[in-house]
């Protein structure tokens, strides 16, 4: 029994609904022994300061969109994370990439290298509070996955913009189910930096100026839910992003798992409409945004249906298998009405030498699928990629 709760927890599946990684209420505790300790040999007796770097890294053989095979030694993820908890109430964390661009931006004053930088307050066992940069509150469990535990996300997740300055505020009746609402900033960026000079959106039968909104703010409803002593979890969302005036983008996303023992399964949906193109697949794929051009797409519906499997058929070892199904229409546009469908499908072997350190050797494929109507005039296309690599959640003190 102790081998199976620390390969669950190895795999970063949360045992309750309530423990999120991107975007959790408070530092939650971690087993795994610092290296602090391991030095020191003295345990650490409060959870005021902890410190990780989550690193990951590997060689890779991938196949490109024109067939070609060409290897590389790849960085994956190098992010340095200190959270804690100050008394009963107070509490911060921070997390910030080491390998990306330090550059504060125009919008928030943060650089696009500081995924979350916010202090919170716990009123009670109920109410919460927090404030500063964080990760959107979308649900879904792909999103609120650790990033160094991805080998590949959807194309939705992928192209999401999603570490804002902002308020969230929590509540939970019971110890088992939790609301949250947040207002935050819709971009990190001031609307003539995200858009560029000139920016409008294709319409139907013509091209329309795009202004600026005076309140370019994401709005987030979520509920994150755990059923059957948290063998049964929900994550769900719904929110409205300010795109620019009269310009929405609406999300709705319905994450569940099951968490067993040995074996977790989650099922993802996550639907974006958008009245401009906020995640620029569309754009980019049909041309429209280029040759100096701030041209993006307008009335952009995507889907995502997403599932991964995690089964640990061995002391140490855990089997990952993960699908996508996902689709792009642009309606005003005739050659962009579904005119996209995209799959992925993957799977990983990974080992754990330690049990007390949350470090993985793994051996992935990672498979991509690209079909695209006729009216769209876009080939076909499909991408392979094999690792070999390691990931390392060092937990420093």
């Amino acid at each position: 029994m102790k081998k199976t709760i620390l390969l669950s927890a190895l795999l970063a599946i949360a045992t309750s609904g309530m423990a999120q990684d991107n975007h959790s209420y408070g530092a939650g505790d971690d087993d795994f022994k610092s290296l602090y300790e391991e030095i020191t040999k003295l345990k650490k007796h409060n959870d005021m300061f902890n410190v990780y770097f989550n690193y990951a890294a590997s060689g890779q053989i991938s196949q490109d969109a024109n067939k070609d095979w060409g290897t590389r030694f790849a960085n994956k993820q190098l992010r340095l994370e200190i959270k804690g908890n100050i008394g009963d109430h107070l509490f911060y964390r921070l997390r910030h990439r080491l390998n990306k661009t330090n550059e504060a931006r125009t919008q928030d004053n943060f650089s696009k290298a500081t995924d979350i930088m916010m202090a919170g307050w716990k009123f009670n066992d109920k109410w919460s509070v927090q404030a500063g940069k964080m990760c959107q509150i979308w649900g879904g469990f792909e999103f609120d996955e650790n990033p160094m535990y991805i080998y590949q996300y959807s194309d939705m997740v992928d192209n999401m913009d999603n570490f804002m300055a902002g308020v969230v505020v929590s509540y939970k009746p019971v110890p088992t189910q939790e609301f949250a609402v947040e207002v935050s900033d819709a971009n990190n960026d001031s609307f003539s930096k995200v858009y560029g000079a000139g920016a409008a959106s294709q319409e139907e039968n013509s091209v329309r100026p795009l202004t600026s909104s005076r309140n370019p703010l994401t709005y987030i409803a979520n509920w994150n839910g755990s059923f059957a002593d948290g063998m049964i979890n929900t994550r769900w969302s719904w929110g409205i992003q300010t795109q620019a005036r009269h310009k929405y983008s609406r999300m709705l996303i319905l994450g569940q798992q099951l968490n067993l023992d040995k074996f977790q399964w989650y099922v993802d949906y996550m639907g974006a409409w958008d009245a401009l193109d906020r995640l620029g697949i569309a754009t980019s794929d049909l041309g429209l945004n280029g040759g100096g051009h701030n041209l993006y797409a307008s009335d952009v519906h995507y889907n995502s249906f997403i599932t991964k499997v995690n089964w640990q058929f061995a002391p140490h070892w855990n089997l990952m298998l993960k699908g996508m199904y996902e689709t792009a229409s642009v309606s005003k546009l005739e050659r962009g009405k579904n005119y996209r469908k995209s799959f992925g499908y993957m799977s990983s072997v990974e080992y754990y030498p330690l049990k007390d350190q949350d470090f993985r050797v793994f051996l992935a494929y990672v498979g991509r699928k690209y079909d695209f109507s006729e009216k769209s005039g876009l080939k076909d296309y499909n991408t392979n990629r094999i690792e070999l690599g390691f990931m390392y959640r060092i937990k420093a003190f």
